[in-house]
């Protein structure tokens, strides 16, 4: 997969799921991973052992974190802390990178 140029929004598709998960790279620091959701499905409450970043690459999703909630639309990022508990529910059938570090 590496020295490979390839479109991410074509990496990882539903093909009939409510959910996806593509690793792309990994190591002990942190890893790149694809993500597809279906409209309307949630990614329930979890934590991250590592600092994150959300970038959507199609569709619109929402992170929850206690009592804020944050509307990320193709093209925007979200970052936020390791240990930080929150959701994610898909406003549309969506794509998005998720970086840990």
């Amino acid at each position: 997969m590496f020295y490979n140029v390839e479109k991410a929004k074509d990496i990882i598709n539903l093909n009939g799921t409510k959910f996806d998960r593509k690793v792309l790279m990994e190591t002990e620091y942190g890893s790149l991973n694809l993500i597809a959701i279906k409209k309307d499905e949630i990614i329930d409450t979890h934590t991250s052992a590592n600092d994150a970043a959300v970038y959507v690459l199609d569709g619109e999703i929402e992170i929850h974190f206690d009592a804020e909630k944050f509307k990320i639309n193709k093209g925007e990022i979200l970052m936020f802390k390791k240990d930080t508990e929150h959701k994610v529910l898909a406003n549309k059938d969506s794509k998005f990178l998720l970086i840990k570090i």
